[in-house]
């Protein structure tokens, strides 16, 4: 009787150790994904703030362009707000990441079309200031690409995680922990951009 109760306290030891570690491993991939997503909000949060100033740069000799800059200035407004929408936390949702990366990409056009804007400058083109922000901003995208790598690794060996075994068994009983969405390429970037001169 006594090495049945000690057998049956040391079963229940065993997978209570066992229950333990697996969540505490689940906790440990889920703050990745948190932390990871904290990079890539960091990132547009860089881009959104370079923007302003490579805007001023480029209106100092380009009065007459102002309905590019509008539309720079409200694509960094909606793309601001929709990050604010999921900032405390990443996506938890498809439908989350695809508003959040339609605005990024409205924004991406709109400086895009602002920097086509400057070529029309030749001393614009040759500013220091200019050619600084220029790069910052180069700087800035590569930052980007790489979060968002980053982000859907953690994402893989999170969903992965949660949906393997053992790990299903302590995420279905403890709750709390749903899968990531990915990011995903925006559908124009399937199409090669034409350049003509």
């Amino acid at each position: 009787m006594k090495k049945t109760l000690l057998g049956i306290i040391g079963i229940a030891l065993l997978i209570a150790v066992w229950f333990g570690l697996t969540y505490n491993g689940l906790v440990t991939k889920q703050e990745q994904v948190e932390s990871t997503w904290g990079n890539v909000q960091s990132s547009y949060q860089r881009r959104m703030d370079l923007i302003p100033n490579l805007v001023s740069t480029v209106k100092g000799y380009a009065k007459h362009e102002k309905s590019t800059f509008l539309e720079v200035t409200k694509a960094r407004a909606q793309a601001y707000n929709a990050s604010n929408k999921i900032s405390n936390s990443s996506p938890t949702s498809q439908q989350q990441l695809n508003q959040l990366v339609s605005s990024q990409a409205a924004l991406s056009g709109a400086v895009s079309k602002l920097l086509v804007v400057s070529e029309r400058y030749p001393n614009l083109k040759a500013s220091e200031n200019f050619l600084k922000l220029q790069d910052q901003l180069e700087g800035t995208e590569n930052r980007i690409n790489y979060a968002r790598d980053q982000f859907n690794n953690s994402v893989k060996t999170y969903n992965a995680s949660i949906r393997r075994f053992p790990g299903n068994i302590v995420a279905n009983i403890a709750g709390g922990f749903a899968s990531k969405p990915y990011f995903q390429a925006d559908k124009q970037a399937s199409s090669a951009p034409k350049v003509t001169f």
